[in-house]
């Protein structure tokens, strides 16, 4: 039986759970489906998947969309579960040229594209932006390679809006050149940096954060399930290699 925080005392690391992650049901899915010895708990009213996962330990969770919502399922994974590592996975607006939708963004990378980085960086961790784990990278490049899907390491850039129109995407692009737009990679990746914890974000490009990508997402009410899987199987994928 897995000991947990007890008296003060920490389990080994290498028996302390993976934390993974999503912002809609769509995203968690695929790796709900794909655990076994399944149990579950809710807090802070997010229900928390506890079970195994290619032979890990893991802890898998909808976050809900948007950065608040983000921010509290990451602490409460670090507060309360120990994860040894933060894994969001999920879906984004491709601001590249270099791929295309349905390919994948490995964060190098992940900054805000809204608020004051500056005085965000007032506090520990003293950041702007916040770089992925190395090792978590690679293991991403491995899976994306034994998946069979184009990717690049690059950077993410998150903001509490989603990015539909050409004069938005290019006011982001200015400020901050990312490969991605989303709404969660930033906050994860801060309350992640707070606590010490290894981390890395995972995006599948399902428009290209335009007009047509607003309409193709919001008014078609667009089905996201083909770009969360690809998101999902990476994951995996990457879990079996730590």
């Amino acid at each position: 039986m897995r000991e947990r925080f007890m008296r003060g005392n920490r389990v080994k690391e290498q028996e302390r759970a993976i934390g993974l992650m999503g912002a809609m049901e769509d995203e968690i899915a695929p790796l709900y489906a794909r655990m076994t010895e399944r149990c579950e708990r809710t807090l802070g009213g997010i229900t928390f998947y506890e079970g195994q996962l290619g032979g890990k330990s893991v802890v898998l969770c909808c976050a809900g969309v948007g950065k608040a919502q983000a921010a509290a399922a990451t602490q409460l994974l670090a507060s309360l579960f120990h994860v040894r590592a933060v894994i969001f996975s999920g879906i984004a607006g491709n601001m590249s040229g270099e791929i295309g939708i349905g390919d994948v963004v490995i964060s190098r990378q992940v900054v805000y594209h809204d608020g004051e980085p500056r005085m965000f960086a007032e506090t520990y961790p003293h950041l702007q932006e916040f770089a992925a784990d190395g090792q978590l990278i690679d293991a991403a490049r491995a899976a994306c390679d034994e998946v069979g899907v184009q990717y690049l390491v690059g950077k993410i850039a998150t903001g509490d809006q989603f990015v539909g129109d050409s004069a938005t995407k290019a006011a982001i692009a200015a400020k901050c050149a990312p490969d991605c737009v989303e709404m969660e990679g930033a906050a994860v990746a801060h309350i992640a940096a707070k606590n010490d914890i290894p981390f890395v974000i995972l995006r599948a490009m399902s428009d290209n954060a335009d007009e047509a990508g607003f309409e193709k997402m919001v008014v078609r009410q667009f089905d996201p399930a083909a770009y969360c899987a690809t998101a999902a199987r990476i994951s995996a994928a990457l879990i079996a290699r730590l």
